[in-house]
């Protein structure tokens, strides 16, 4: 078998000869002496400065939570009588859900109606019937000492006179004078007690026959609200989600025996960095990832915290969804990606192109036209995950340098390298007819 005799290529001998000739400049004294130091020539990446849309996002993992959710307990202990919905049944608000045993306070609470019903027809007696008949019989008792009294004065005044003319004895004078004191002093009672029962006996029959009947109006409440208890009504529209009992076992007070979620909405909780959440605001777009591959989910950021979390240092940020993907499930954790700023017109450059200062400010390397590294300081608008926005301090088609450009020195001879699809093209072998055929 022959084996193919390796040609070296110019590339290989051209770097043999130099490194002879430097191993004989080594060894002879003098030799370089007088020869100019090379220009060091540095290897660098560019990519050009251009124009399109830009995002600064934030990313979180969230726990979904429902829009709204009540978990109902009963403010009495009884036996649930019955259900009237399962797990997974959609509800409306105000929607009866469950029964407890309630005869004794039914019973209660017709006995409280009665006695209500009962005071109010003690208060319309008292107002329209009793008392006004009490103060007109006062009224009749005073137009009568009043006619009394005036029946006995004429009597004094005729017996004075005839007195005086020695027409009558002095006992019957005496006699008048008498009856005239008693009918003035019944006079002035029958107009005292007149005004009494006008002035405060009006005021006070009425005060009591109102207290009587705001009495029987609020035990009759009280035990309206005691049966009402009884009954397990939805507060929300909603999906029932837990139910832990059944018919027959007994409800204790203050204790969940039903669950309701408004899945209508959802939304994520997340607990974001400062940095972060004070690139956002209420009303930002994001999007829910669900799991298992399904499309993301388009929400808005719905509350920024005002305050730190204590135990964390971190904000939470609400991303509220108002058409959910019925895979997303409330206690799931999702991953969210918030929009915090966007451009559609804006000039980017790679994230990696851009470096700082130590006075903090941010600059870029950029390759002349004349093949020198040129430091450009510039002003980054907003930040993407790979490309940033340059507001200032560059132009669109400048070649900024993406690898090599760290610590380079302005002014610097810079050789472009190709782009890596260009270097692959290079190094794959191509077809030369002048080249020898391989034999085994």
């Amino acid at each position: 078998m022959m084996q193919r005799l390796q040609v070296p290529t110019s590339g290989t001998l051209a770097t043999a000869k130099r490194t002879i000739a430097f191993l004989v400049c080594a060894f002879m004294p003098g030799c370089g002496a007088s020869e100019k130091e090379p220009t060091p020539v540095v290897s660098v990446k560019v990519e050009p400065a251009q124009k399109g849309p830009i995002e600064q996002t934030v990313s979180a993992e969230g726990v979904v939570f429902p829009l709204q959710q009540a978990i109902l307990s009963p403010k009495i202990t009884s036996t649930i009588k019955r259900f009237l919905v399962q797990r997974g049944s959609r509800v409306k608000k105000g929607q009866l859900l469950a029964i407890l045993e309630n005869a004794d306070l039914s019973g209660a609470a017709q006995q409280s109606k009665g006695e209500f019903e009962q005071a109010q027809a003690g208060y319309t007696t008292t107002t329209a019937a009793s008392l006004p008949q009490e103060i007109q019989k006062a009224e009749l008792d005073a137009a009568a000492a009043k006619a009394n009294f005036d029946a006995q004065q004429k009597v004094y005044d005729s017996r004075k006179e005839l007195f005086d003319q020695g027409a009558v004895p002095r006992r019957d004078l005496d006699s008048a004078q008498v009856s005239l004191a008693q009918a003035r002093t019944q006079y002035e009672v029958a107009q005292r007690q007149l005004a009494d029962l006008q002035r405060v006996g009006q005021k006070q029959s009425l005060k009591s026959a109102e207290g009587q009947l705001a009495a029987a109006k609020g035990k009759y409440l009280t035990a309206e609200a005691q049966l009402s208890y009884s009954e397990i009504r939805s507060p929300i529209d909603g999906v029932v989600t837990e139910r832990p009992q059944y018919a027959g076992e007994l409800a204790t007070a203050n204790q969940p025996i039903l669950t309701v979620m408004d899945t209508s909405s959802l939304v994520v909780k997340a607990h974001v960095a400062q940095s972060d959440a004070a690139a956002l605001k209420v009303g930002n777009s994001a999007q829910i990832e669900v799991p298992g591959g399904s499309d993301p989910v388009p929400a808005r950021v719905s509350l920024v915290s005002p305050a730190l979390d204590p135990g964390s240092t971190t904000v939470e940020v609400w991303v509220q969804s108002n058409k959910p993907n019925a895979a997303l499930k409330p206690g799931m954790t999702a991953p969210l990606l918030m929009t915090a700023r966007s451009a559609k017109d804006a000039l980017t450059v790679p994230a990696s192109a851009v470096y700082k200062n130590d006075d903090g400010s941010e600059y870029v390397v950029i390759a002349t036209p004349d093949s020198h590294a040129s430091i450009k300081t510039v002003q980054i608008g907003i930040r993407g995950k790979d490309r940033v926005q340059v507001t200032s301090g560059l132009n669109v088609g400048d070649k900024v340098v993406t690898s090599g450009g760290y610590a380079l020195p302005d002014k610097t001879q810079v050789k472009i390298e190709a782009p890596a699809s260009s270097d692959k093209e290079a190094a794959s072998p191509q077809p030369n007819s002048s080249a020898p055929p391989e034999k085994d």
